[in-house]
Order: C-alpha cells, then structure tokens, then sequence
C-alpha cells in the first residue's frame, strides 16, 4: 500500500498597496533585520487590531512566514505586510514607523482613522 501525499491547497489572499499601509525606511532596515535574523527572510509583518487597551482598540504585530487565507499583502519599502479584512478597515492610510528612542522607541503606528489614542500611545479609538 503506498501512502500519497496531497499538496495543500494555495492561499488565496489579495494584493493591497500603499494606501493600506506604508513603511518608513527606518522600519523597513528593522524588519529586514528581524525576518532575517528569524531566518525567513521572505517572511512579513502582520499588522491586526484587536480590542483592549485603554482606548479600545490595540495593534498587535508578529511576523510570519506570509499571508493566510482572505488577507491582503502590501509590499512597501521591499517589507511585506499583511493584514486580515477585519484590521483593513481600521489601519487603511496607516504609516509604520521605528524608533530607537529609549522611553518610547519600537515601531509605532500613525494612523489617520485613529479618533483618539490613550496617553501611553498603544492603543486607539475608532
């Protein structure tokens, strides 16, 4: 009896642009340098807002290997970054920043959509 051994489906996912979200420079040299040093340097930054901090609303970041099912990949400064339809919605006309400023260094989110954002600068409204 011979095993088989199917392929998994592709992913279908959609191409966005800059209008989505755009890197700076800066973060761009960071992330190449994280994806790298994780060795999957094709990988990406995935981009989601979920609910919590004290504004409502919070970013969380990871990279992965690409993008899953229904998301939308933006290639911006030779980064990609991927965002499920859900957090499209909030972060539309975003600009990801890194800073390595000691009290508040890291990547930061510009966003225009943003109503109002807390003291500490990690969360928002919409």
């Amino acid at each position: 009896m011979e095993a088989t051994v199917s392929a998994a489906p592709p992913v279908a996912y959609k191409i966005g642009n800059e209008k989505l979200c755009k890197i700076t420079p800066k973060a761009s040299e960071k992330l190449t340098s994280l994806l790298v040093r994780q060795g999957r340097p094709q990988g990406a930054l995935r981009i989601a807002v979920i609910g919590g901090g004290c504004s409502g609303l919070q970013y969380k970041m990871d990279l992965v290997d690409g993008p899953a099912n229904r998301d939308i990949l933006v290639r911006s400064q030779e980064v990609n970054v991927v965002i499920d339809p859900k957090s499209a919605l909030f972060v539309s006309g975003s600009l990801l920043d890194f800073s390595e400023d000691l009290q508040k260094g890291g990547f930061k989110v510009t966003n225009p959509s943003a109503a109002a954002h807390c003291s500490c600068g990690e969360s928002f409204s919409a």
